[in-house]
Order: C-alpha cells, then sequence, then structure tokens
C-alpha cells in the first residue's frame, strides 16, 4: 500500500525543523537508506515538564544534564508546559532552543489555539500517532544526530481518556516501525497512558522491536527501569519536571479543595521543592538498548509567590 495511501499516518511537514528527515503529507515518503550498524548513543528523556517551574528546571540543569552524561539526543514531553495542561508555541519554541530535540505530548496538545497551527510546521513536535488521520501535526519522527539517526514514537493510551477516543495504538505501531525501519534502528516510543497494565502489555507487545518504550502521563517516577531480554529499555512512569512537593506539579490545597467539594476550581502550579526529572537509556550499534538509569536532579529556584510568578515581576 503506498504510503499517502495508509490511513494510519498523518503527517505535515511543510516546515523545516533543525535535524529532521522532512516528510510531505500526499506524497511517497523519500526514505534515507539505513547504511548500516550505528554508533552507541545516550537519550536522555524529560519526564512531562509541568508549568513554568518546569520550564525553569529544563532552563537551570539540562546544559549541565548533557555535558555530565554525555547526552546525544533529548526528548522531553511537554503536555504540561504550559499552565500545567498542553504546550503553548512560544514555551515549545523555548524548550527546542534550550537543547531539547524532540518534544512529545499528550491527551492535551490541541489545548492551547496556537498549538493548533504551529504543530503544522514545527517537526520536533509531536503528538499521538493515533490521533485520527488529518489533524494536524505528525505522531512520529526521524531526527539527525550527527551521522545517524533516531526515531521518536508517541502513542495515546485507550484507558481514562474521556476526552479523546483515539485509534488502537497497539495496532498501529507495527506500520508505523515498518516505515522507520528503513532510516533507523534507534526508536524510542512514548507510550502517554494511564494504567500500568496497558504499560506493561506495550512493553512486551514492542520488545525487542524498538529501543525503548517510555511510560508518561502519570508524572511519577517508577521504580521499574529495565531493560528487557529482547534489548528494549522499559519504565511504567518517566516522572515529572517541576515541584515535588504537589499534586502532579499542581498546588495541593487546590487539588484537595475540588476533590472535597466537588467544585471546580483553576488549578495552579507551584516552585515547591523543585526537580527535573526522567531516564537515560543508552543504546549499542544494532539500536538496542544496553542501559537505563533514572534521573533526578534538584533545581533551586528565585522566591515565587502563590501564582507562580516571581516576586520581582
Amino acid at each position: 500500500m503506498p504510503f499517502h495511501n495508509h490511513a494510519f499516518f498523518s503527517i505535515f511537514s511543510s516546515g523545516i525543523g533543525k535535524g529532521v528527515l522532512e516528510r510531505h503529507d500526499g506524497a511517497p515518503c523519500a526514505l534515507r537508506p539505513w547504511k548500516g550498524l550505528c554508533t552507541p548513543l545516550r537519550i536522555l528523556y524529560i519526564g512531562e515538564i509541568v508549568g513554568s517551574p518546569g520550564v525553569f528546571c529544563v532552563k537551570s540543569r539540562l546544559a549541565e544534564l548533557k555535558e555530565e552524561k554525555s547526552i546525544d539526543f533529548v526528548i522531553a514531553c511537554g503536555d504540561g508546559a504550559t499552565g500545567g495542561f498542553g504546550i503553548g508555541k512560544n514555551h515549545s519554541i523555548y524548550l527546542h532552543k534550550l537543547g531539547v530535540d524532540a518534544i512529545t505530548s499528550g491527551e492535551c496538545i490541541y489545548y492551547k489555539k496556537d498549538m493548533v497551527t504551529h504543530i503544522v510546521n514545527a517537526s520536533y513536535v509531536l503528538r499521538a500517532a493515533n490521533y485520527p488521520f488529518g489533524n494536524p501535526g505528525r505522531g512520529w519522527n526521524v531526527f539527525r544526530v550527527g551521522d545517524q539517526s533516531v526515531g521518536v514514537v508517541i502513542l495515546l493510551g485507550q484507558s481514562g481518556f474521556n476526552r479523546v477516543h483515539l485509534n488502537n495504538p497497539f495496532l498501529m505501531i507495527e506500520g508505523i516501525l515498518e516505515k522507520m525501519a528503513p532510516e533507523t534502528k534507534t526508536v524510542i516510543v512514548d507510550f502517554h497512558a494511564s494504567t500500568t497494565a496497558e504499560k506493561y502489555t506495550m512493553f512486551y507487545h514492542l520488545e525487542g522491536k524498538v529501543s525503548a518504550v517510555l511510560g508518561s502521563h502519570t508524572k511519577v517516577l517508577t521504580a521499574d527501569a529495565r531493560v528487557l531480554p529482547g534489548g528494549t529499555a522499559v519504565i511504567a512512569g518517566t516522572g515529572r519536571t517541576g515541584s515535588r512537593c504537589s499534586v502532579g506539579g499542581l498546588d495541593p490545597e487546590i487539588e484537595i479543595r475540588k476533590f472535597v467539594t466537588q467544585i471546580h476550581e483553576q488549578s495552579r502550579v507551584t516552585w515547591k521543592d523543585l526537580e527535573l526529572q526522567g531516564v537515560v537509556v543508552e543504546t549499542n550499534e544494532e539500536g538496542k538498548a544496553v542501559a537505563i538509569e533514572t534521573v533526578r536532579e534538584a533545581c533551586e529556584a528565585e522566591d515565587h509567590d502563590g501564582t507562580g510568578r516571581s516576586q520581582e515581576g
């Protein structure tokens, strides 16, 4: 089946992204032949960035962290980067300038109106691949890293998301990997899902087929990071980047009141006890994972008031 008739994909790449192999919807994809074995890579995945505190953590720690851990490529989940819900155009551009090579998302990708148009040209921002065909943006892409490449895919789970009802991610990933195979052997899958059962099912479904399956959405750094026998690194929860003394990066007092009273109240980010969380995955010459380690980097922030704004303005 020709690529442009394949209902699995809705890839818009009219713009040019730094270090990205371009694609054009409506025409066959010109794949760059894979030239054999690649050199080992160290890939940093930053757990979901929550609001301005999370963006601050990336600003203050990423450059040093890349040097300390010899990072070749950086992926970050930006699904809560703007106010804790979704990511806006300006935050995506800023995070990219700070050194984030690929920004993944989740069910909040279209919450900010300017992202709906921006994502068409921002090939470093990915939305879930199992969104409906014709949606703006792309669900996977292949990024150049020196003389080699890294593929990044994001899939949204089917449990616990009431606002979106997407295609089956377990069926879609097979076709996506088939299309990526000629371009790269190193593939990182961000599985944005609510339940550990669904995440673990995806782990074993993709064992030996991809370099890593990294769970996001729950904003908790879990203790189950490991490399499966087939060479796939997995972890159920990649954590969050923002406040540790919070409910998913948000002010606990407000979230408690919402549960107790059942009255809607606008959530608010908090700046207490900031930390950048995530994982580092190391791959070998064949694109297989050989190691995965969790990352927890404390961030010292200036004083802020309760609204998340600096007291100095």
